[in-house]
């Protein structure tokens, strides 16, 4: 045998030998069959929550999967969750991972969404819960959901009325997006013909943040994204919305210096009285606050938009279970023109509807 072939062939049977020792000790959950350099990637299809649903089926509710370059630890089962993940590991756990739109698009990891787990991150958290997601602090915006829900369904009835269709999912994202804008920042993202600047600044941004990044998955290949164009434009799009953020807290500090600071404050004029009172520890910057604006209107869009879409998709499908439901809304709601939270919370089978959309379609599934 040829001498370097000898060696050659030795050497690959070291490598092979290394990486299952290094399997052995560490102790690995099991993974089904990978293809080299892509991994289990073609084991995803078009439903990935499904995919997973069905390889834990086959390979039980600890599942080790190569995504690319990344090891993916797959969870599928509650009680683990609870006990591994949640309570002994809960701070390993802690850190989300550092992607390419992160790092070009929310300030390096500075808001509440995708910092890691710090002293930092344990201030933001405990200012959220305790400033901005407090039950009474949800409920001062009341009048803003009813508001927009209103416009929108006044929207729909002069189309029923005229014999025109609806265009659902603009209809959603128009009234989601209005919701969280005007209580983060203050005035509405999009006027009644659909053009803002911001509206079609963070619907940029949400198509880039959702958008798949080669780098993500093959590191080597990261110069693929500046080529096609995809960093580029996250860099684009991340500098205007910048601007428009410095906008808007310029603005919010400008009516505080004239005294004229409106009674139903929004979230941004509650963060820089916070920062003001030195309520933070640690101090808020220009950049942390603007990362935490920003993760405010990520999480609090899109996934509602996506949420109330399917559970009318769903509800079209099946006419026994939309049948069941407006019977339910007009059995609480009765004659009323309009529908209170408290009525809301009387619907069970309606619950139940979003529940179950909500096991079918999860909003945000990697």
């Amino acid at each position: 045998m040829d001498p370097f072939f000898s060696s050659l062939l030795l050497l690959f049977s070291l490598l092979i030998w290394l990486k299952l020792a290094k399997r052995r000790n560490l102790n690995l959950p099991p993974s089904p069959p990978k293809l080299p350099v892509i991994g289990n990637i073609h084991q995803l299809g078009k439903l990935p929550y499904r995919s997973l649903r069905d390889l834990s089926t086959n390979h039980g509710s600890l599942l080790l999967l190569q995504l690319g370059c990344n090891p993916t630890l797959v969870v599928s089962s509650v009680e683990m969750m609870v006990r591994e993940i949640v309570k002994n590991h809960d701070v390993v756990f802690s850190n989300k991972p550092r992607t390419t739109a992160v790092n070009n698009m929310f300030y390096e990891s500075k808001g509440l969404g995708f910092s890691p787990y710090s002293d930092y991150w344990r201030q933001v958290k405990k200012m959220s819960v305790v400033e901005l997601f407090s039950h009474r602090r949800v409920n001062s915006f009341q009048f803003v959901r009813d508001e927009e829900v209103e416009l929108v369904i006044n929207k729909i009835r002069r189309a029923c009325l005229e014999g025109e269709s609806v265009n659902l999912t603009e209809m959603l994202m128009f009234v989601s997006s209005n919701i969280v804008s005007r209580c983060v920042l203050g005035h509405k993202s999009e006027n009644q013909d659909g053009c803002s600047r911001f509206g079609q600044l963070a619907k940029r941004m949400l198509m880039l943040f959702t958008g798949f990044c080669i780098g993500d998955m093959f590191p080597y290949l990261k110069w693929l994204d500046v080529v096609t164009g995809y960093i580029p434009s996250m860099k684009a799009s991340f500098a205007e919305f910048d601007a428009f953020l410095d906008e808007v807290i310029q603005e919010h500090r400008t009516l505080e210096k004239h005294e004229q600071v409106p009674n139903k404050k929004d979230l941004v004029s509650i963060i820089l009285q916070l920062q003001k009172d030195g309520m933070f520890e640690m101090g808020l910057t220009q950049d942390n606050i603007k990362a935490i604006l920003l993760d405010l209107f990520i999480g609090g869009s899109d996934t509602t938009t996506t949420i109330t879409e399917w559970v009318m998709a769903e509800l079209i499908r099946n006419p026994s279970a939309m049948k069941k439901v407006q019977e339910e809304v007009r059995t609480v709601v009765g004659n009323k023109p309009r529908v209170d939270t408290e009525e809301i919370n009387r619907m069970e089978y309606l619950k139940c509807v979003i529940k179950e959309t909500l096991r079918l379609h999860p909003a945000v599934t990697l």
